[in-house]
């Protein structure tokens, strides 16, 4: 373990005139007290360090894109991550394992995996957000997480005040969650990736790419048109971040895929419903289904907010919305899915002084 070393100058900004929202995909959030941007690692870590040494609260936002923060904001520090670097820290004829700061836009890292020939990663195509946030969520799509790939998570242990390398293990990976998730004990700093040397694609596990592809299951492609036919699939539903179009003013999925006990799936009565096998006989089933059959369907509105128009799960700022809109939406379409089939929808962002 490598104890940080004391960094004394910080780069602070005072609270902006406008509000959080300025560094949020949804646009929602209120003002900070302070807002600091780090595009070191050591002053990233001096800031945690120091807030916690005056008894502050921080909150850390890179992308911005899987947080709902409160229209009160947040009162305490705001960490803005912008460290950048992508470094092959071991090569070998098969594989790579390359070193990526929290801080680069994860998309970007997709682009310079595919560019490079490093297979493993490209079905998490045009998912908005930073590379340190994606072990936070053990971030997937398309029948992919990085859970797949990564092989150490570099982050600072507030409680012993150093910096460790956490293995796989240690980082609990489990269905849009980790030891990351709702703890604040640890900051991203750096994210180690295991990557394929291959021109080809991972083989393909889902079935609405694969039939974007015109594949089977477990066939692979190369790389680029893997990499263009997801991005495609998530323009097609607003899932890639376009300031022009309100549809990805969202977190993405605002909802994760409940997964049931086979008891429970037993008396639902669901069997025509779309669904997955799950461990130890648990099934998932899609929570965009639950949804519209729930009665909620595209472009479902609230004030200000709305459904998507292009995608069920996602939650929308219509321009003019709040965060206590966007949460009286999605407590209404969680109840409604209560009240229909019995099964209770959970958030998938991260939620900063407010409540669901």
């Amino acid at each position: 373990m490598n104890v940080v070393p004391d960094v004394s100058s910080q780069r602070q900004i005072d609270a902006p005139a406008d509000s959080l929202a300025a560094y949020t995909t949804l646009r929602l959030g209120g003002r900070p007290g302070t807002l600091t941007v780090a595009a070191e690692t050591d002053l990233a870590v001096a800031t945690v360090r120091n807030a916690a040494d005056q008894g502050r609260p921080v909150l850390v936002l890179a992308g911005g894109s899987n947080v709902v923060i409160g229209d009160a904001g947040f009162a305490g520090e705001v960490l803005l991550l912008r460290t950048r670097g992508i470094e092959v820290v071991d090569s070998r004829a098969e594989r790579v394992v390359v070193r990526v700061a929290a801080g680069e836009v994860w998309d970007d890292f997709v682009e310079y995996a595919v560019t490079s020939g490093w297979s493993g990663i490209e079905f998490l195509s045009g998912i908005p957000g930073s590379a340190g946030a994606t072990p936070i969520q053990n971030v997937g799509a398309y029948g992919s997480e990085v859970a797949d790939t990564i092989v150490a998570v570099h982050a600072y242990d507030r409680e012993h005040d150093t910096v460790r390398a956490m293995s796989p293990a240690e980082c609990a990976f489990a269905y849009r969650s980790s030891v990351f998730k709702h703890s604040d004990r640890y900051l991203v700093l750096h994210v180690d990736f295991r990557l394929a040397v291959s021109a080809e694609s991972a083989p393909i596990r889902y079935a609405e790419l694969a039939r974007s592809l015109g594949a089977e299951a477990g066939d692979r492609v190369p790389l680029r048109q893997a990499r263009d036919t997801v991005r495609k699939l998530r323009e097609q539903k607003g899932m890639v971040l376009d300031p022009d179009d309100r549809d990805t003013w969202s977190v993405g999925s605002f909802f994760t895929n409940p997964v049931v006990s086979a008891e429970l799936w037993a008396t639902l009565g669901l069997e025509h419903a779309p669904h997955w096998p799950g461990e130890d006989g648990s099934v998932k089933i899609p929570a965009a289904w639950l949804i519209e059959h729930a009665g909620f369907p595209k472009g479902f509105a609230g004030e200000g907010v709305a459904i998507s128009t292009k995608h069920t799960l996602a939650l929308t700022n219509r321009g003019a919305g709040t965060t206590t809109a966007l949460l009286d939406l999605a407590r209404t379409i969680r109840a409604g899915v209560v009240a229909t089939f019995g099964i209770e929808l959970h958030p998938e962002p991260v939620l900063v002084n407010c409540e669901f």
